[in-house]
């Protein structure tokens, strides 16, 4: 059964597209941290981060800096944390969270809430720094 990442790579689901390349794929987290909180997914369906084939790990660790990079310069943060931890969707991804503060890495409480509009206003600025 496909995973809701690959829903979402196939347009089954929609989402805040921020960047996308033929194997990648960067998109809002709809549940984020903090404003900017971006996945970015191989569109090859991988369970598990590390049994990605090397050439597709280093592709989203490279796709992902890159993306991480927009971040910074779209929204206010100290820093850029990178997260991967796997365990609620089994399709490999990375968390790009900006931070201000050690609350803002942790998945504990997910308070941030955003309008559509405001959602893809955040995506817009990530996509228009790449």
């Amino acid at each position: 059964m496909a995973s809701i990442f690959s829903k979402i790579i196939s347009g089954e689901i929609p989402c805040y597209k921020v960047a996308e390349t033929e194997d990648f794929l960067a998109f809002l987290d709809i549940y984020p941290n903090a404003i900017g909180h971006t996945l970015c997914i191989p569109k090859k369906e991988v369970d598990k981060l590390f049994d990605l084939d090397e050439s597709t790990y280093n592709g989203l660790m490279t796709f992902s800096r890159t993306v991480a990079f927009a971040i910074e310069k779209a929204v206010p943060c100290v820093r850029v944390g990178m997260s991967v931890i796997g365990l609620e969707v089994p399709h490999a991804h990375v968390h790009l969270i900006p931070l201000n503060g050690i609350e803002d890495a942790q998945f504990i409480k997910k308070e941030v809430q955003q309008t559509p509009e405001a959602f893809q206003a955040t995506a817009d600025a990530i996509a228009n720094h790449l």
